[in-house]
């Protein structure tokens, strides 16, 4: 076997069962494998210098074909479901077998890694993939070893990506011919019969959502973190939509991460390398960070360029709508290196309410901060996804519910304990609409929404005087700079007052309806913090 690139001496593939490969390519530079990309033709450079890929069949994570290894280890720790499915440990090591017998005579890229920020809580790994650009976006996206640490790298975590690779589903004991499978017994994610070069990323953060709560008394959390000139750190939840990357990306405050962190005991820190951003409808003057970011050493993803230009069409969707690009995080100016902060100050809850019933900025107590982290809310409008002609509410659980294999409690009560302890203010910030429901009022202004950030961010609203939601119990200052009074209580924008309440009464049972599931392991502090809700004969 052949093997190219930087490796450490002691490393072999037969460890992993891998035997017979035709070449190994270790560690190699970005341009080395765009190369085999290009030659491969499997994919183009944009004008940018970014290499433009297609995933195939797959351009997003499949959540039904995501399983986790049941076993001794697991059986008893893991939140079971639609979410967290398990899987039988023999049948994961016949198919473990079977992929390694697939990349018998074959080509294989080696990347090592590891991610987390924080030296106390690093997680090497090893990714074996088909495609070189699989290995091009492990290396962008994971943090990079130095050449002394790749000569000694010892991977923790291996995933052995093989898109190539079809499983048999009523053999191999999965849904169909594409899988993404964690074995937390074996520290291992073997992925199938998929491009979409998302599920190596979301392999590692799954896992790291096990490993760092439940071993290391570290929150693991889906959000962007950005800190201060003056060190004060602030972290921002919400769901697609909602504005996380806008709001977050300040250029008068360094990022310290885009998507996913850890919060121990001595601060925040970024758990991985680099930037996954969508790119549909990206402009410049939107999103100049992300705009910028798109150069040598990004990927584009199932994007198309402009006719008869290597200029990417931001705005064509005939791919997909989850057209993506992924950098690594020095791509973004005022990124922090290394990526990590102090305890927040200040966490944001995002949300797109397209009822038109939050308030634009609100004031959370530990309990309401619990309660509304496990619920997850914000609203799809019409045109978000195919059959959705008007707003439906839609909640994932600590922002993040297709990652988390505990019970989301588990990270709530963590959340709540840190919060108490460093003394957090925590904010529910409403980025959809105001004056009616969607299709009748209109978008929060987004000048508003960051003067209301902004104010929150810098102590303005802390001696302000308060009012009380009287459904959701939601503390809403008064007053906010650079923001007219009237905007801050929702129910003054309507025109029909009866209107808004029944649409926030309306609401409000969904959040209590949405809640049953998780109630039975919920602490009285979080189901107190429940919105009120009239009685209906």
């Amino acid at each position: 076997m052949n093997e190219f690139g930087t490796k450490n001496p002691s490393a072999n593939l037969e460890d992993l069962g891998l035997k017979n490969i035709k070449a190994a390519y270790w560690n190699l530079l970005p341009e080395e494998l765009m190369e085999h990309t290009i030659q491969l033709e499997e994919g183009v450079i944009a004008d940018s210098g970014a290499l433009l890929i297609k995933t195939g069949e797959f351009t997003g994570r499949s959540p039904k074909d995501r399983f986790i290894v049941k076993d001794d280890l697991t059986s008893d720790t893991v939140d079971w479901g639609d979410i967290n499915m398990p899987f039988p440990a023999d049948k994961f090591d016949r198919l473990y077998d079977k992929i390694t017998d697939y990349f018998k005579g074959k080509n294989v890229f080696v990347r090592d890694a590891y991610a987390c920020a924080d030296d106390n809580y690093r997680l090497n790994l090893r990714l074996v993939a088909e495609k070189p650009w699989s290995a091009m976006f492990a290396n962008n996206m994971f943090l990079r070893p130095n050449r002394e640490e790749l000569l000694n790298a010892k991977p923790e975590w291996n995933i052995l990506c093989a898109p190539g690779f079809m499983a048999n589903a009523k053999v191999d004991g999965t849904r169909q011919h594409n899988f993404a499978i964690i074995s937390f017994t074996r520290k291992t994610i073997i992925i199938g019969g998929t491009g979409y070069t998302g599920e190596i990323k979301k392999g590692i953060f799954s896992v790291l959502n096990y490993v760092l709560p439940k071993q290391r008394d570290v929150l693991s959390m889906h959000c962007s973190a950005n800190e201060g000139e003056d060190g004060d750190v602030a972290v921002f939840f919400g769901l697609s939509g909602t504005g996380k990357t806008t709001l977050s990306a300040d250029e008068n405050r360094g990022l310290i991460g885009d998507d996913e962190h850890g919060w121990s005991n001595e601060g925040v820190f970024n758990f991985e390398g680099g930037c996954y951003a969508k790119c549909i409808d990206l402009t410049e003057e939107k999103e100049p960070q992300i705009y910028k970011a798109i150069k040598h050493h990004a990927i584009l993803e199932n994007l198309k360029f402009k006719e008869g230009t290597r200029e990417p069409d931001f705005k064509n969707s005939d791919i997909t709508q989850n057209t993506r690009v992924s950098y690594p995080i020095h791509h973004i100016d005022n990124a922090l290196h290394p990526s990590k902060g102090g305890h927040p100050q200040n966490i944001f809850f995002l949300t797109c309410d397209a009822f038109g019933v939050l308030p634009p900025v609100s004031k959370l107590s530990a309990g309401q901060a619990m309660y509304h982290f496990i619920s997850g809310y914000t609203a799809k409008v019409a045109g978000t996804e195919a059959g959705i002609n008007e707003p439906v509410t839609a909640f994932s659980a600590c922002f993040g519910a297709p990652f988390l294999p505990l019970h989301p409690t588990q990270y709530a009560e963590m959340l709540g304990k840190k919060m108490k302890e460093h003394k957090v203010n925590v904010w529910l910030v409403n980025t959809g609409w105001t004056g009616g429901a969607y299709g009748v009022g209109s978008r929060m202004k987004l000048r508003y929404t960051r003067s209301m950030v902004t104010a929150a961010l810098e102590g303005e609203l802390d001696h302000v005087n308060y009012k009380t939601h009287p459904i959701f119990g939601l503390s809403m200052p008064t007053s906010c700079p650079n923001v007219p009074d009237e905007v801050l209580n929702p129910r003054n924008t309507w025109e029909d007052k009866d209107a808004y309440d029944a649409k926030a009464d309306e609401l409000a049972r969904a959040f209590v309806k949405n809640f049953e599931k998780f109630a039975s392991k919920a602490n009285e502090e979080i189901m107190a913090a429940a919105p009120n809700v009239t009685e209906k004969i």
